[in-house]
């Protein structure tokens, strides 16, 4: 939100009350609360009839900083608030004549006491990470409106980027833009987003989190060009300043303070094929198409049935409609006994014509309005209401409800909208802000569902397929991207919303292959098939029409064929990626800049990205096959072409539709298993350990997991001159190794 007009003029609307400069301080426990007037302060007569801001620096872990400002500390302060997993960091405290110094870790703020100067330098050890001062921290009053914000700019450097804010589908440099935090169903095509994560981070290694579930405006490089403005409404404004070093680093550290992702079960990394929204389809129809995929000799790992498996008019009733699906339970074993896994489509709704609307209205599981009413609409379903998941007791209900389709043969859910929730005369159950609750809602909603999923089929077999997301939604993944079309420039928004959704945190990903709206002509169809399968889950999903390759062309179910064998036959790699990402936080799917903070040529790229720490895709997005791409220093190999890449530099080059850019860094382990019909298998056994473009004295190091996450093989590399030493410890017994790009190297295995 923009409260001044141009730099030195104040809207005409708005008062402000700024930090002007240091009038006190007290220490509280671990706490440091300070207190800044809206005045210079000259003398006792100037503290009177005198607003002030209170500030508090507190940490919940090391080098992680929270400043919380107040204006009148006696408003109301109501949830829902993000959960915040605290530690016990160790805190100094520092005063000098000039300074005080609040310090967790190597992270100091650096809180300026001399008069009319007020500011708080945030330091990573001698280096200024950022900085308020001068006319940023505020509390606004708009006298037209009667509506108050709190506010704060901190300050962006001169070569310095912005990142994340959860999923968007703008440019992926958020500089100069202007993001509201309001979850909406928008498509991919518009500047709202299904998931709005109040967290930024630079490339300069660190990250800002607003602890605010309300719609929190950003004004970035905007209002003011050297600063990143944050406000929400209301008497106080929370944030976190989070040092992790670097790009990744401050990921790791974000995830740690909100939440590790889950680890997703290895059969989820496999092809997901789905009916498709408004198709008509029966038992017939979907298993045609499963077996059309078994004649084509295509792997297929889930198969997913959208709305209509539920009768019209009674989403969500969670029951099969009998005029489609007269045997479920039948169909499902069927299914089963081929070796698909069964992902169905639900909604937090609840239409009125559905038996359990009477069921929840009469329970009070259903949002209320005010006055009492049950808040219903008509957009979506008819006369459709929302189950209150502040209520346990709703919440348990809910997941009773899907207990039964478990019990039947369901293995997943997709966990559908989430987004078009009511603030206006709504009462929650447990009294939470309604504002608040409408982007927190999400989190209730999804994280009842996996809750549901561990209890019933065990921990690291839990897996959804959400569309909605705040602050903590990674750690119940996977997430996908929304309604995009069949189109290039969708498929790249729907890339860049991606990587902006991996800086929160998000560590397994997907997107409707091939374009949700319309239907794709089969070039499209086969490009995306090479981006889809080279995402962390992957899945065909359309509205109108079907995804089956062999309704585009017979080349597409090559493509699809090969690029399905392809990731199964990585998964030795892939998984232990996914391993990483649930224990340190670090997405698969990541930004360049993530990988390599030090090449500034990294730092704008949005159309190629490092599938984990080794493999560097960078998907075709022309009719022409044409690709350009860049290639960090060192030497990388192309899998699929089998040549050398040389790094520091730009390639422009043209692909069919069997390859790709596709390359494995240099001095890299790149485990490859035997098994390419499967995502879920033994990785040791038979695995090849392929060794990409070692250096002289470089060493590297690998990690074969079983489907547990546990280490199988671990492995360690090291060129001695013309000599590449190996040792393995775990299971060896029939690993494979071979060096990649014809280096004439001798492998010893040590």
């Amino acid at each position: 939100m923009k409260f001044t007009d141009g730099y030195w003029n104040m809207k005409k609307e708005i008062t402000p009350l700024y930090a002007v400069e240091y009038a006190d301080s007290r220490r509280e426990g671990d706490d440091l609360v300070l207190y800044a007037p809206g005045k210079h302060i000259s003398h006792r007569g100037d503290c009177l009839n005198q607003g002030m801001l209170t500030i508090r620096l507190s940490s919940p872990m090391e080098d992680v900083v929270k400043v919380s400002v107040i204006h009148f500390q006696g408003s109301a302060y109501s949830g829902p608030f993000a959960e915040i997993i605290k530690a016990s960091p160790h805190v100094t405290i520092e005063e000098s004549e000039e300074f005080l110094i609040y310090q967790s870790g190597s992270t100091r703020a650096v809180v300026d006491k001399r008069a009319d100067s007020w500011g708080i330098r945030f330091l990573s050890g001698e280096q200024e990470l950022t900085n308020t001062g001068f006319r940023n921290m505020a509390y606004m009053l708009n006298n037209q409106t009667g509506n108050k914000y709190t506010v704060d700019a901190l300050a962006i450097d001169i070569d310095e980027y912005i990142y994340g804010f959860g999923e968007r589908f703008t440019p992926f440099v958020k500089n100069g833009q202007v993001v509201e935090m309001w979850n909406e169903d928008g498509g991919t095509a518009s500047e709202i987003s299904y998931k709005n994560i109040p967290f930024y981070i630079t490339n300069k290694g660190y990250g800002v989190l607003v602890d605010n579930e309300s719609d929190v405006s950003y004004e970035i490089a905007s209002e003011k060009v050297e600063r990143i403005q944050f406000s929400a409404e209301g008497e106080r404004l929370d944030y976190y300043v989070i040092n992790g070093g670097t790009p990744k680093g401050t990921i790791q550290k974000y995830t740690e303070l909100t939440g590790k992702p889950a680890l997703p079960p290895a059969w989820s990394f496999g092809l997901w094929l789905t009916t498709s929204f408004t198709t008509n389809y029966d038992e017939e129809t979907t298993g045609s198409f499963i077996q059309g995929m078994e004649d084509r000799d295509i792997p297929l790992h889930v198969f997913h049935f959208d709305c209509y498996w539920m009768e019209a008019f009674e989403w969500c009733n969670f029951t099969w409609d009998p005029k489609t699906f007269p045997d479920p339970k039948g169909m499902l074993k069927r299914y089963h006994d081929r070796g698909l896994k069964i992902c169905v489509w639900i909604n937090p709704y609840i239409a009125q014509k559905s038996p359990l609307f009477k069921e929840g209205m009469e329970k009070g599981y259903l949002i209320r309005k005010t006055n009492g009413d049950v808040w219903q609409t008509d957009m979506w379903q008819a006369g459709m209401g929302l189950v209150d998941f502040t209520n346990p007791d709703a919440a348990a209900w809910y997941q009773e409800k899907l207990k039964m389709l478990l019990d039947m043969g369901v293995d997943c859910f997709k966990t559908d909208f989430g987004e078009r929730i009511p603030v206006k005369d709504i009462a929650y159950f447990d009294g939470s802000d309604a504002v608040k609750m409408h982007n927190y809602y999400t989190y209730l909603y999804n994280r009842a569902v996996f809750e549901l999923l561990e209890q019933e089929r065990g921990e690291g077999e839990a897996v959804l397929f959400a569309r909605s997301a705040t602050v903590g939604g990674q750690k119940f993944p996977a997430h996908w991207g929304g309604d995009c079309s069949a189109s290039y420039p969708s498929m790249a928004e729907t890339l860049r919303s991606g990587l902006s959704l991996a800086c929160a945190g998000f560590g397994f990903w997907s997107h409707d292959i091939s374009g949700f709206e319309n239907t794709a002509p089969a070039d499209i169809y086969k490009r995306w098939c090479q981006f889809g399968l080279l995402s962390s889950h992957s899945r065909l999903h359309g509205s109108t029409s079907y995804r089956v390759p062999w309704l585009f062309d017979d080349v597409a179910c090559d493509i699809l064929r090969k690029f399905v064998r392809l990731k199964c036959s990585l998964m030795p790699y892939l998984y232990r990626q996914a391993v990483l990402s649930h224990e340190e936080g670090t997405p698969m799917m990541r930004p360049m800049f993530v990988e390599f903070p030090g090449d500034r040529a990294c730092e704008t790229l949005d159309r190629q990205y490092m599938l984990g720490d080794s493999l560097l895709v960078a998907p075709v997005f022309k009719e022409s096959g044409e690709v350009e791409y860049y290639v960090p220093e060192g030497e990388w190999f192309n899998i699929l072409t089998g040549k050398i890449v040389k790094g520091g530099s730009w390639h422009k080059e043209t692909y069919d539709y069997f390859n790709m850019p596709l390359l494995v860094r240099p001095n890299t382990i790149l485990a490859v298993g035997n098994n390419m019909e499967r995502p879920d298998y033994d990785y040791a056994e038979g695995v090849t350990l392929y060794l990409s473009c070692f250096e002289d004295g470089e060493k590297a190091e690998a990690c074969v997991t079983d489907l547990t996450g546990g280490t199988a093989l671990a492995v360690k590399a090291v060129r001695e001159g013309n000599t590449l030493k190996v040792y393995t410890e775990g299971r060896d017994e029939n690993v494979k190794i071979q060096v990649l790009a014809n280096q004439k190297l001798e492998i010893v295995k040590a």
